[in-house]
């Protein structure tokens, strides 16, 4: 079977139903995505690898395992999404140390929370592309939206699809300045609160 690279194009909170984010990925060659559903951890953990300036004062249980496999040479190669039963989807995490392959299984969300942090390239095969992979198409209007992928999440949920998440970019801070913004950014990542931290981060991105 042959393996489709995906990358991660957001995480996204529905304004509908508290606790469900859906962390969208597409295909790297094409246009199609892979939504799937993931819990507040999850996509706050991703979230964080993806804000590559946001640096916890303590390490997340992801960064912990990150750690742990650098002290003892053990690297994540690649992550393998190879499974999709009942609308939840199986990943398997492709491991090397003193050049022995191991494949570890996985949920889905950590594989790529992990990924993220090893620089790992992502992967599904496409009969499961096939299967689950949609196209979105925005009009002017929706693209110029801030919310978009927050709309998507509410919409794909109503149809019953599989989802994971990102946080809700820019949402209650756009009257900040940009100084108040970095202070509340700080404020944020001392106090481990890095679901804030990610939005402010998206909104200071904005401005730039």
């Amino acid at each position: 079977m042959s393996l489709v690279r995906l990358k991660i194009k957001g995480i996204s909170y529905s304004q509908t139903q508290n606790g469900a984010y859906a962390l969208i990925l597409n295909e790297v060659e094409g246009d199609r995505k892979l939504p799937i559903v993931i819990g507040a951890f999850e996509a706050q953990s991703i979230a964080i690898a993806l804000e590559k300036e946001i640096k916890p004062p303590r390490p997340l249980t992801h960064d912990l395992f990150k750690n742990f496999s650098d002290r003892f040479d053990i690297v994540v190669k690649q992550v393998i999404i190879h499974k999709l039963v009942d609308g939840v989807f199986y990943s398997s995490i492709i491991c090397e140390r003193e050049k022995v392959e191991e494949i570890i299984d996985a949920r889905t969300s950590d594989a790529i929370a992990l990924a993220l942090r090893f620089d790992a390239p992502i992967f599904t095969y496409k009969t499961i592309l096939d299967k689950a992979g949609i196209f979105l198409k925005f009009s002017n209007k929706e693209k110029e939206e801030d919310n978009d992928d927050s709309i998507l999440v509410d919409e794909i949920l109503q149809e019953g699809e599989t989802v994971e998440i990102e946080s809700d970019a820019g949402g209650g801070y756009r009257e900040l300045t940009i100084e108040e913004l970095h202070k509340e950014l700080d404020k944020a990542v001392a106090n481990e609160d890095y679901e804030k931290a990610a939005k402010l981060r998206d909104e200071i991105s904005k401005r730039n």
